[in-house]
């Protein structure tokens, strides 16, 4: 594996340091035009909130460039830099600012280099796995065919998703290559949005009422506004968010645009309401957060509730490990991932108890991001019925038992 990335001239690979080894493979991947990504993470340099690095291949004026990405808590910075110069920066960044780094090829192989506490340089090469193999695309072009919003509206140049480029004599936006992900997450969004809109019924009403907690930077606020709208629905679309930073960007957008219907709210979902409700969104919502804005939706009376979870605490610590399971859950990474389990599954579960249809799935691939698991709960037209519920109920019950679980979250906000 990965001997058509190495050199014939290449020293022997266990009397060469993994750091150079890296940087010959990643050389060689962009010399013969099979590189696809290089994400540096795990970041230990000094600048507050940057938490990881993505590189991705564009052309800019005829030339090769690689963008720089910089994800930071509250704001991207992207910059693009020709290939030797971006090559000497990614050598200077190895080691000294990020201890993680993963190439991956169009092909599917992939290349991680680990540096230790001690700062030691190890490489793995492995397979991409098919769910999460990124697709080659023509670098600073989005190739996917069906689209459900209009890069041409204004607000994603505000919202740094498009910037304006000059064609033929005239200026017009284009997708911010380093953005090409985040637009197909923004548009899968929207198909799942618009797939529940019609399981619910609200694709026939007129109005629609959406609350999107945690709203950020706004990209899926506006995208439901603006679906919402070309739908021909008097849309009522609210972002509530807690930094102040982020509640005035995203409004001065929507006042400069007249995007009448959409506002952002500075607030929280504990002591936030709205006086209708319709649609719940709460993406990437810390720990018991996630369960508070169910419940809100649930208190709503909300048709549709989307929750991407994220932080699974409360369970972990309260869990008692079956003596089958014992073998299983040794090891940390299992225990977490059970407890991320039995926690949607609860939540789940007690959803379809208030009388809704509940999903659990995989919202997008895990190389995009890894909280990437969606709950959407659909309102069904008919109530629950009373032996249905109870059986529900009895089987939350014994899943608490099985783990010695006393409190779940939503659980209890539910009894108060």
């Amino acid at each position: 594996m990965f001997t058509d990335l190495i050199p014939d001239a290449a020293p022997p690979v266990s009397k060469t340091d993994a750091s150079v080894r890296f940087l010959r493979l990643l050389e060689t991947a962009l010399a013969n035009g099979t590189f696809s990504r290089l994400l540096l993470s795990k970041y230990v340099g000094t600048e507050a909130q940057l938490e990881r690095l993505t590189l991705r291949e564009v052309s800019l004026r005829g030339e090769r460039h690689l963008s720089f990405l910089w994800r930071y808590q509250t704001r991207d910075i992207t910059k693009n830099f020709p290939l030797d110069e971006a090559l000497q920066q990614i050598s200077g960044l190895l080691g000294a600012q990020f201890h993680s780094a993963h190439l991956q090829t169009q092909q599917g192989e992939e290349v991680q280099l680990v540096f230790s506490r001690k700062g030691r340089p190890s490489l793995r090469m492995g397979k991409v796995a098919p769910a999460v193999q990124p697709a080659a695309t023509d670098a600073g072009h989005d190739k996917e065919k069906h689209r459900y919003l209009e890069l041409s509206r204004p607000f994603w140049l505000d919202l740094g998703v498009t910037h304006q480029v000059r064609s033929a004599g005239e200026e017009r936006p284009q997708l911010v290559p380093a953005m090409s992900r985040k637009w197909k997450q923004i548009n899968k969004f929207i198909e799942i949005f618009a797939a529940a809109m019609k399981s619910s019924g609200l694709v026939d009403s007129p109005d629609v009422h959406v609350a999107d907690f945690g709203s950020g930077k706004g990209y899926l606020t506006f995208a439901m506004h603006d679906w919402l709208r070309s739908q021909g629905k008097d849309a009522q679309v609210t972002g509530v968010e807690l930094r102040d930073d982020m509640v005035k960007l995203c409004g001065a957008a929507a006042a400069k645009h007249q995007m009448t219907g959409l506002r952002f709210d500075q607030g929280d979902v504990r002591s936030y309401t709205p006086l209708r409700l319709d649609v719940m969104i709460a993406l990437h919502a810390c720990d018991i957060a996630t369960d508070y804005a169910i419940h809100f939706g649930l208190r709503a009376g909300a048709k549709v509730i989307m929750c991407s979870p994220c932080c699974h605490k409360q369970l972990r610590p309260q869990m008692q490990t079956p003596t089958l399971l014992r073998p299983l859950l040794q090891h940390g990474i299992h225990l977490g991932q059970e407890a991320e389990m039995v926690t949607d599954g609860l939540r789940a579960l007690l959803l379809e108890a208030e009388g809704y249809d509940t999903q659990v799935f995989e919202f997008v691939a895990l190389e995009h991001t890894s909280k990437n698991k969606m709950i959407l709960a659909v309102k069904r037209s008919q109530p629950v019925s009373a032996a249905r519920r109870a059986e529900l109920l009895a089987q939350i019950d014994e899943i608490k038992r099985f783990y010695g679980i006393q409190e779940q979250a939503l659980q209890a906000l539910l009894a108060a």
